[in-house]
């Protein structure tokens, strides 16, 4: 499955960007995203920070260390930013030394993942991470999906869970910190002189008891 999903995104690497950050549904949800990363992550000059998964960088102004299994969107990230330090690998072999990071940021990966490799993920970013150190990342909400009777179609986007199914697998090593939903409004399918309010309703429902009937879900981690 990692060459399947080397190739995609080597193919998607020159539009990325645009494609899928560029319209008003991934700008809402990059604005959500960074609202969450401002609030729990170290300072970067304080810290070593890995973005896992960082594709064409997105989130690199967050972090000083980069990895993702496409060449060419590690090539378009270190175009953007030449003095930080990036390297291909995968969720479960990060080529840095053990006990090296104070926090890791995974975005938008974990979706393609089944049930074996996240808990090679699980176990790799453990690992990799000194102690008391911190792990962030989302996953579509399963109640979501079942709400809207979501069909899945091949690896892409396919892994969905609940937060009882995450702390089932992660409650020997990891201290849940905090959740958080992301996009629970469709925003793209309001009309644009409604989507101020519903920008503001939306984070008050990914904070809400119903955080999890959100598209996604943030979630931090501490390591024990």
């Amino acid at each position: 499955m990692n060459e399947d999903i080397k190739c995609y995104y080597d193919e998607l690497a020159p539009n990325y960007d645009a494609n899928r950050f560029g319209n008003s549904y991934g700008k809402f949800i990059d604005g959500q995203e960074r609202a969450f990363l401002s609030k729990n992550l170290p300072e970067i000059n304080d810290a070593k920070i890995l973005d896992l998964g960082c594709g064409t960088g997105r989130f690199l102004d967050f972090a000083n260390f980069g990895v993702d299994i496409s060449p060419k969107m590690l090539e378009a990230a270190q175009a953007k930013y030449l003095d930080k330090i990036l390297k291909i690998g995968t969720l479960s072999e990060i080529p840095f030394e053990d006990f090296y990071f104070d926090s890791i940021l995974c975005f938008h990966v974990i979706m393609h993942l089944d049930e074996k490799n996240l808990e090679a993920f699980l176990n790799e970013t453990h690992l990799k991470l000194a102690k008391n150190g911190t792990l962030i990342f989302d996953f579509p909400s399963k109640k979501r999906r079942q709400f809207l009777n979501f069909k899945k179609d091949g690896w892409h986007g396919a892994n969905d869970f609940t937060l009882e199914d995450l702390k089932s697998k992660v409650s020997s090593d990891w201290t849940i910190e905090k959740y958080e939903g992301i996009l629970f409004f469709p925003i793209h399918r309001i009309p644009v002189y409604f989507r101020g309010f519903f920008k503001r309703l939306d984070s008050l429902f990914c904070k809400s008891f119903l955080r999890e009937y959100s598209s996604y879900i943030i979630v931090k981690l501490r390591k024990k």
